[in-house]
C-alpha cells in the first residue's frame, strides 16, 4: 500500500506556547498499538494535560488521550496509556542533559502524520512567569491591532 506524501496535523497543544518559552524542538515517532493509528487518522486524540518524561534512557509521553477506535474487534486499549517515543540516541542524550537544568521541561507541541507515519513534535521549554505571559499577550494584541489597521487602511 502506498503511503500518502506530506504532513497532516492532527492535534496541537496551543496552551504550551502560552505557558512556556520554546527553546528547541524535536521530531519523534510514537510506538502505537493496534487500532491507535486508525483513531489518530480520524483525529480522535488530545494533548491536553500530557507531558514527556525521560526514564532509563527512553522518552515516554504520559496522559495523551487517544480515543478507542469504534470498529475495533480485538482488545480495547487504555486511552491514556503511557507511550514510548522513538528518538535518536543523540537527541535522547541532549534531552536528558537539558532536563537536569532547573526550570526546563519537555512538552508535546503537536501530533501529525508525515508520509503516513505518526509523529509528535516535542520541545525543550522553560516556564514563563506571570509577567512574561502578560507581556506576550500584549505583544499578540498589538500585532493583531496593527494587522487589522493595515487591512482597513488598504481596503478598496
Amino acid at each position: 500500500m502506498a503511503r500518502k506524501k506530506g504532513t497532516n496535523i492532527i492535534a496541537t497543544n496551543r496552551k504550551a506556547f502560552h505557558e512556556y518559552f520554546i527553546l528547541e524542538t524535536f521530531e519523534a515517532g510514537m510506538e502505537l498499538l493496534g487500532s491507535e493509528i486508525k483513531s489518530l487518522r480520524l483525529k480522535d486524540c488530545s494533548l491536553e494535560s500530557s507531558f514527556v518524561r525521560m526514564d532509563k534512557d527512553q522518552a515516554y509521553i504520559f496522559n495523551m488521550h487517544i480515543k478507542p477506535y469504534a470498529f475495533n474487534t480485538h482488545t480495547t486499549l487504555d486511552p491514556t496509556r503511557t507511550r514510548r517515543l522513538l528518538l535518536h540516541r543523540k537527541e535522547i542524550n541532549k534531552l536528558t542533559a537539558a532536563k537536569e537544568i532547573k526550570g526546563q521541561t519537555i512538552v508535546p507541541l503537536e501530533i501529525y502524520l508525515k508520509d503516513g507515519w505518526a509523529k509528535i513534535k516535542i520541545a525543550l521549554a522553560k516556564g514563563k512567569k506571570i509577567y512574561d505571559k502578560r507581556e506576550s499577550l500584549k505583544r499578540k494584541d498589538l500585532s493583531r491591532e496593527m494587522e487589522r489597521g493595515f487591512k482597513n487602511k488598504f481596503k478598496i
